[in-house]
């Protein structure tokens, strides 16, 4: 190399430019552009490098520490869970324990890796030649398949075993899996397969008892806040405990996503992270803002849960998102009135405690299960309507009219009880109904159902008009209550004009007066069912004709 080829000389100045002047940025300025281009994301920057640093998956981690130490290791492993809990950062660490010698060489496998032999520090950058990872999603086929299997039969070139990782392995097709069998069987000593996959169920059985299976969980919210709160004062940044919470709530027991979003985070809010960025950010309804809502839907006042959504929609939320909230605030209630404590779990705020603790002895279970199953049927046809917000306001309407409406329980009592409903008074709700959803709750507001009942609840469904009340409804009458009738009419149970024909007097229905039973037996033995039943019975006479008093009176003939 020559002197002017050596990357310590200088670049020789341009014929136009005087010495000791050039476009060279300074130093500070070359450093910061260095590390912009070279910048990672929290996800890989902070992924776990040995099993210490794998966060809520302590079962595996044991599990695989006692068969390293015992030296009973499997040939085969299979990796399940969600995304972002570690399935292909388990599966490198578990090639770098295979693999590692130790800083000096002459180490075995260990569930601890050095992290500095050759091995480990090209594990860890993707450039080990034993090492093989394969992407089951882009190469599914059995051409795939074979060229790993004609792989395996050679030994590692330096390493101790030749690992192969199969990430997704649910992707690929019924034949690949197939040729993947008998090698899976009877793989040689030098070879070690991982698979990772989010669906265990599309893997072939025959798959997957061939396996060693793990399958990773969730992480919790309180180590999840943990975690996440030490990696960003790592960065020099800082969040407030809300927008803490609110990232974890959104990352859903996964690592990956949490930080994705937190990485979005610091960038959008400087370095500071609040819960007004977070939100915006995320698209969410203020919390407070959802239990507003939810408790104007629940007294039946539309007009204010109307107003809330619009001014929450007016500020970017989704309206999706706002149902979203509303259903977990259900589940959450349902919870607190099914389990007191759950009011004290990880990360929920006093005053959402609080707040959450009264409404939730207002509330009655069958109001709020109502809730959840209307809120649950509306988010789908949020996401399918052509206006989302609409979709939205119509679900909050159909709450809040639905509020001043009886329970099932509170119907059959009322049947039992009176046989319907009491009038309506002006202003009140019909009989005993309560106006909301509330128990023993104040009447309905202005902007709820006028009594919390609409108009158009009869049984008939055409719209009361004014001053009528809603008609009442019949016991149902059962032999059991029902008294014989004397009248000369038809037992319980008898339709009008039902004719019968009985050999034992005493048996059938009171005869009726001699004269009209004559004109009786005739019309009837021209019906066309009797005379159907004639036909079919040879023989059959007509006793006795019986007629409801309470039916209407035949036609006259001359009319």
């Amino acid at each position: 190399m020559t002197e002017h080829e050596s990357p310590e000389s200088p670049e020789p100045p341009a014929p136009d430019q005087p010495p000791g002047e050039g476009p060279s940025p300074a130093p500070g300025a070359q450093s910061e552009a260095a590390e912009s281009a070279h910048y990672q994301v929290l996800a890989r920057k902070y992924r776990p490098a040995t099993f210490a640093g794998l966060i809520g998956q302590e079962a595996m981690v044991r599990t695989l520490t006692n068969a390293m130490g015992s030296g009973r290791l499997a040939h085969a492993f299979i990796l399940t869970g969600v995304r972002g809990v570690g399935k292909t950062t388990a599966a490198r660490i578990i090639a770098r324990c295979l693999n590692c010698v130790g800083a000096d060489g002459s180490g075995g496998i260990t569930p601890e890796p050095c992290g500095v032999c050759e091995h480990c520090r090209a594990i860890a950058e993707d450039r080990h030649m034993d090492v093989i990872e394969m992407d089951a999603a882009s190469r599914t086929g059995v051409d795939d398949i074979r060229e790993l299997i004609d792989g395996v039969r050679y030994r590692p070139t330096s390493a101790r075993y030749k690992v192969y990782i199969i990430d997704e392995v649910h992707m690929l097709s019924k034949h690949a899996f197939n040729a993947l069998l008998k090698t899976l069987e009877e793989p040689p000593e030098h070879v070690k397969f991982i698979f990772a996959t989010t669906e265990a169920r599309k893997i072939p059985v025959t798959v997957l008892s061939r396996c060693q299976r793990f399958d990773l969980r969730r992480i919790d919210a309180e180590t999840l806040a943990a975690h996440f709160k030490g990696i960003v004062e790592k960065e020099g940044a800082k969040v407030t405990d809300g927008a803490l919470n609110m990232i974890v709530r959104a990352a859903d027991g996964s690592v990956r996503d949490g930080l994705s979003l937190f990485d979005q985070a610091i960038a959008h809010s400087g370095g500071e992270v609040g819960e007004d960025q977070v939100r915006r950010m995320l698209g969410l309804a203020d919390r407070t803002i959802t239990f507003d809502l939810l408790d104007a839907v629940m007294k039946g006042d539309a007009d204010k849960a109307l107003r809330t959504l619009g001014q929450q929609y007016a500020a970017g939320a989704d309206p999706g998102a706002v149902l979203e909230d509303m259903l977990e605030l259900t589940h959450w209630l349902t919870r607190i009135k099914v389990v007191p404590g759950a009011a004290d779990a990880f990360g929920v705020p006093e005053a959402e405690r609080v707040r959450g603790g009264e409404m939730a002895e207002k509330l009655s279970m069958a109001a709020v299960a109502r809730a959840w199953q209307m809120l649950l049927k509306g988010l789908g046809e949020v996401r399918l309507a052509p206006r989302p917000e609409q979709a939205a306001e119509m679900i909050l309407v159909r709450l809040a009219f639905a509020s001043g409406l009886p329970t099932p329980a509170e119907a059959l009592k009322t049947l039992g009880d009176g046989g319907g409903a009491a009038p309506a008074t002006p202003g009140g709700p019909p009989g005993d109904v309560p106006p909301t959803a509330y128990a023993g709750g104040a009447p309905a507001t202005p902007g709820g159902p006028p009594g919390g009942v609409p108009p158009t609840t009869y049984a008939g469904g055409a719209p009361a008009t004014p001053g009528e009340t809603a008609p009442r409804a019949q016991a149902p009458r059962t032999p059991a209550t029902e008294a014989p009738r004397t009248d000369g009419g038809p037992g319980p149970g008898d339709p009008a004009g039902r004719v019968t024909g009985t050999d034992d007097p005493a048996g059938g229905a009171p005869e009726a007066p001699a004269g009209p039973a004559a004109g009786r037996k005739a019309e009837a033995s021209e019906h066309p069912l009797v005379k159907a039943v004639m036909e079919t019975f040879p023989g059959a006479t007509i006793d006795k004709v019986s007629v409801r008093s309470d039916a209407e009176p035949p036609a006259d003939k001359d009319a």
